[in-house]
């Protein structure tokens, strides 16, 4: 079983910038196509970004693009997602997931870690 398990949320103003990260064990992380989603109140949960088991390969919602960087480091079992000029509308609980599967990372992962609040202040 997989265990995940965010840090890194908080309180910050527009424009400002925060680094989530999620550590991973229980599994090589390796074998792992990684993702990030966010749920904000009264809103369905959202893909945010995904990454491939190497890191070479990155995929980001539209949204997002452009602000948002998703990397990986295998060797310290932990993904990271760097917010930079952020948004009010970003405000979400985002969560880490991970799968085998490039396209249920993506949509329908297998392992989700508990949840980090992000809140953007006007």
């Amino acid at each position: 079983q997989l265990q995940l398990v965010e840090s890194g949320g908080g309180l910050v103003q527009a424009g400002g910038s925060l680094r989530l990260s999620c550590a991973a064990s229980g599994r090589t992380l390796s074998n792992y196509y990684m993702g990030w989603f966010r749920q904000a109140p009264g809103k369905e949960r959202e893909f945010v970004a995904s990454i491939s088991w190497s890191g070479a390969v990155t995929l980001l919602a539209d949204s997002v693009r452009g602000r948002f960087t998703i990397s990986r480091d295998n060797a310290k079992t932990t993904v990271y997602l760097q917010m930079n000029s952020l948004k009010p509308e970003d405000t979400a609980v985002y969560y880490c997931a991970a799968s085998n599967s490039i396209v249920r990372v993506k949509s329908s992962p297998d392992y989700w870690g508990q949840g980090a609040q992000v809140t953007v202040s006007s």
